[in-house]
């Protein structure tokens, strides 16, 4: 038997109705397949939150203003976000990074500086990257996830904070997956009507600017964020390092829907870890085919789905490790 053949054999020999453990079975079975192994080990579990700003807020398609992407770090760093709160109940360790936030830090301490420019400039006039800036940022969330690997990690999750970011994704849902923009297009960190009226508007004027990229690096430098792009690198190194893949919501989505344009067998490592509230992340979810582990109605990102989920895959391998079989415990099956 072959490495998956043996995993399903153990799992469906534990002392359990076959399949009764749902997901969890999945879960149990697709990291041993990742690390090889009839007993996976979770070592060092990291999330890292990658922050910048986005240069299309000048066209008014966020309800909040871009300081509150600095302020939001600043939060982060102080440990009173979401993803801190969830990350310390779960023994996640954290690290923000500065990828593009259009603030002077000053060398703050506890923030990982990789800033790559003070924020995208605006699609709608120009790309949002160069192709230089889009590949150092791609390099700089390599390089870090290089440096956990060394450290001895074997998990990454990936989160984000970035005002406007729902916009740059939903256009790279779009060129990526070829669901049509409208079904992209969600409320964000909030938009009325009105709003989501206006934010469909500019970006089908920002997706007919860019209508025949093809390259998926120019499509990402043109739509993306500096923080997706070095996310996307994250992911890929990630992937490369053969480490498990912890994916949030849609902003996380819209950086491996890149990274699987560059990488299909990035999904091997992938784990998808909540289904967001955000319309368009159930669309980038079937274009990738894949079942994420909870659906609760999460709209936040930073990570929190992924670290949310964590349990349930240290579960997964939990039961696979240490859970009885039928033979160890002299139940019978037949």
């Amino acid at each position: 038997m072959n490495i998956r053949e043996q995993l399903i054999h153990k799992v469906d020999h534990k002392t359990k109705p076959v399949g009764s453990l749902g997901i969890l079975e999945e879960i149990a079975v697709k990291i041993g397949e990742i690390q090889n192994t009839l007993s996976p080990e979770l070592k060092k579990p990291i999330m890292l939150v990658f922050a910048a700003d986005h240069g299309l807020t000048e066209e008014k398609i966020s309800p909040f203003p871009k300081e509150v992407t600095f302020q939001m770090v600043m939060n982060f760093l102080n440990g009173g976000a979401a993803i801190n709160v969830f990350c310390r109940q779960n023994g996640v360790d954290i690290k923000v990074v500065d990828a593009g936030v259009d603030y002077d830090f000053n060398g703050i301490n506890g923030l990982v500086h990789a800033k790559v420019a003070k924020g995208t400039r605006n699609m709608l006039r120009e790309p949002a990257m160069s192709m230089e800036e889009c590949q150092l940022a791609m390099a700089k969330g390599s390089k870090l996830v290089v440096t956990e690997k060394e450290k001895g990690s074997n998990i990454i999750g990936f989160g984000e904070m970035g005002i406007g970011n729902t916009s740059a994704a939903a256009l790279l849902m779009h060129k990526f997956t070829g669901v049509e923009l409208k079904d992209c297009v969600g409320p964000g960190t909030g938009l009325d009507k009105a709003g989501m009226n206006h934010k469909l508007n500019i970006l089908e004027k920002v997706s007919n600017k860019y209508v025949d990229l093809k390259e998926p690096k120019s499509i990402l430098a043109a739509m993306g964020g500096l923080e997706i792009a070095m996310m996307c690198g994250a992911m890929l190194e990630a992937a490369k390092q053969n480490m498990i893949l912890l994916i949030d919501g849609f902003i996380a989505g819209s950086a491996i829907l890149a990274a699987h344009a560059m990488y299909p067998g990035i999904l091997k490592n992938s784990i998808f870890c909540h289904q967001s509230k955000e319309p368009g992340h159930q669309g980038m979810l079937n274009y990738l085919g894949v079942n994420a582990i909870l659906n609760n109605g999460l709209r936040l990102g930073e990570g929190t789905g992924a670290a949310l989920a964590y349990p349930m895959v240290q579960a997964a391998v939990n039961f696979l490790n240490e859970m009885a079989s039928f033979d160890d415990a002299g139940v019978s099956n037949t």
